[in-house]
């Protein structure tokens, strides 16, 4: 498992080098963690889920998530309903944890025009180590 600074300076490579969302930089460095090759669809599938494009709905480090348990979930032959069930309790773990599944929620003070880019940049640390935590523990890994 990465160390959460490690965790930290691959997040800041994804939104100060390369300039990705929050999805796709979950779905890359949870990949990266679980040494798993993701193709291009699945990093393209995430272009607009950092909450909808923006819109404040469900937010992208919980649908990178989502996406990665099924596809990863998939790969190690895990029945469907399974990996479901997973979603499913990730999902009510991380409303537990963080209080809500909603970007609008989630983001510091929300969406405002004069916000910075990457404002998330320290909750989605918070989330991809949780996120890290979650996987390994259901498919027990490592």
């Amino acid at each position: 498992m990465f160390s959460r600074d490690e965790i930290t300076k691959k997040i800041k490579d994804c939104y100060w080098v390369y300039d990705l969302n929050c999805a796709t930089t979950n779905l890359k460095i949870l990949a990266e963690q679980f040494k798993f090759g993701l193709s291009n669809q699945a990093i393209d599938a995430a272009l607009g889920m950092h909450g909808a494009g923006g819109y404040g709905a469900q937010c992208g480090l919980v649908e990178g998530t989502l996406m990665f348990a099924g596809i990863y979930g998939r790969h190690l032959k895990i029945n469907d309903n399974d990996i479901i069930l997973l979603c499913n309790n990730y999902a009510e773990k991380f409303e537990m944890k963080f209080k809500s599944l909603q970007c609008k929620d989630l983001r510091p003070n929300g969406f405002r025009e004069d916000d910075p880019p990457h404002l998330c940049e320290s909750f989605t640390c918070d989330a991809i180590c949780f996120n890290s935590l979650v996987i390994k523990d259901f498919f027990n890994i490592m």
